[in-house]
């Protein structure tokens, strides 16, 4: 980890609860949904929702697939008991299905976008049963890779760790006592039988942390970056997702109105 993201984990971890007050007070709300994966990101996002609105304030949502790894909904709610909140699971199996049978020649990742999206319309529906917002789980790695499914878990009312590294996810989440289970294991959306992120992605969740800093917040270029001690290959193909996946990060285009044709 690099010493520039190092941070006082306990006055960023105050600072976010009062985001989280604040953000929802201005839209008029108490209360808010969390999909519970297994992983870090919703646990430190479950962890700092309960904190700062009272557990009770706090629905979890525990949302496997039939393929999904057993441990994901195990570290769930070991995670959903220790912090007290109130918790339920839903299978999306029929729901992933229905569309699935349709296109028998579905690659693995179409059919992980139709799981993301499929547990978003869950927590949607849930939202309006509990009178909450849908709390979003990724944070400012997954963000600037392109790393989430468009109107699936990248579909939210707010983002409470859009702007923490995935190593200061981890930190903060040691800081909280997030699950050892969940803190121990390899990041996995657990989209199919051993999917791991960074397997996926390429490189590590380190490596990545590093060149989008160096490039977002110093702006230095490739080269540069490369300089650091980092592999040219990496800061290569880290900076090439990032730039292939901005389009999502960006607000829906339309035309504007100046050019618009009367009759």
């Amino acid at each position: 980890m690099l010493s520039e993201l190092a941070l006082d984990c306990e006055t960023e971890a105050k600072r976010i609860k009062a985001f989280i007050r604040e953000k929802l007070a201005e839209a008029g709300f108490s209360r808010v949904v969390v999909g519970l994966s297994g992983g870090i990101d919703s646990a430190l996002t479950c962890a700092l929702c309960a904190e700062a609105l009272g557990a009770e304030n706090v629905q979890a949502m525990i949302l496997p697939y039939k393929t999904s790894n057993p441990d994901s909904a195990t570290h769930a709610c070991l995670e959903a008991e220790r912090l007290g909140v109130v918790c339920e699971q839903f299978e999306i199996t029929d729901m992933v299905d229905s569309l699935v049978r349709a296109y028998p020649e579905m690659s693995s990742g179409r059919k992980g976008n139709i799981m993301a999206r499929c547990r978003m319309t869950v927590l949607f529906d849930q939202s309006a049963a509990f009178n909450g917002l849908v709390m979003g789980t990724s944070n400012r790695t997954e963000l600037l890779l392109g790393y989430f499914t468009m109107h699936g878990d990248g579909a939210a009312a707010m983002e409470p760790l859009g702007h923490l590294y995935k190593c200061q996810v981890k930190d903060i989440s040691r800081h909280l006592n997030v699950t050892r289970a969940i803190l121990d294991k390899q990041p996995s959306a657990d989209l199919w039988k051993g999917q791991t992120d960074e397997a996926e992605l390429g490189f590590s969740y380190d490596e990545a942390d590093q060149v989008l800093y160096w490039a977002t917040e110093v702006g230095l270029n490739k080269q540069e970056i490369a300089l650091k001690g980092l592999s040219p290959t990496t800061v290569d193909a880290v900076l090439q997702r990032m730039n292939a996946m901005a389009f999502k990060l960006r607000p829906i285009p339309m035309p504007d109105t100046r050019g618009r044709c009367s009759e």
